[in-house]
C-alpha cells in the first residue's frame, strides 16, 4: 500500500510536510500516539524503529495492551442524498447498506493494496 511503512511489525502512514521539509509518520492501530519525522526514507525507517521502542517500552512498563482493538462499528456521517443514492444501489443489489458499504469498502482496499 502506498504511504505505508511497515516496523516491527507494526504499520505507519507516511506524509509529506512540506512546511517542514520532512516526512511524517504515525503509527496506526496503537494504543496512544508514537509518531516521527525525518528528512529522508532511510531516517524515517531509523526514527520509526526508536519511536515505536520507546512507545513498546512504556506499554510494558505500565502493563498496558499496546495494540488497539477495533469493533467493528463505525459511525459515517454524509450528506442526505448520498445516503439516499447509497441505500437505492445497496437495494438493486438485494444487499443491505451495510453489506453494500462494507464491499465497497473492501474493493478500494484491494485496489489500493495492488501493485501500481
Amino acid at each position: 500500500m502506498k504511504n505505508v511503512m511497515t516496523i516491527g511489525g507494526h504499520q505507519a502512514a507516511i506524509i509529506y510536510d512540506p512546511d517542514l521539509e520532512m516526512f511524517r509518520g504515525e503509527f496506526v492501530g496503537l494504543n496512544g500516539g508514537a509518531d516521527f519525522y525525518a528528512a529522508d526514507i532511510a531516517g524515517l525507517r531509523q526514527e520509526g524503529e526508536q519511536s515505536l521502542q520507546v512507545f513498546l517500552d512504556e506499554c510494558r512498563r505500565r502493563g498496558i495492551e499496546p495494540r488497539k482493538h477495533y469493533s467493528g462499528r463505525f459511525v459515517l456521517r454524509v450528506a442526505p442524498g448520498l445516503h439516499e443514492a447509497a441505500a437505492l444501489a445497496a437495494a438493486a443489489r438485494g444487499e443491505s447498506l451495510n453489506q453494500w458499504v462494507s464491499g465497497i469498502l473492501q474493493e478500494a482496499l484491494e485496489h489500493a493494496h495492488a501493485p501500481a
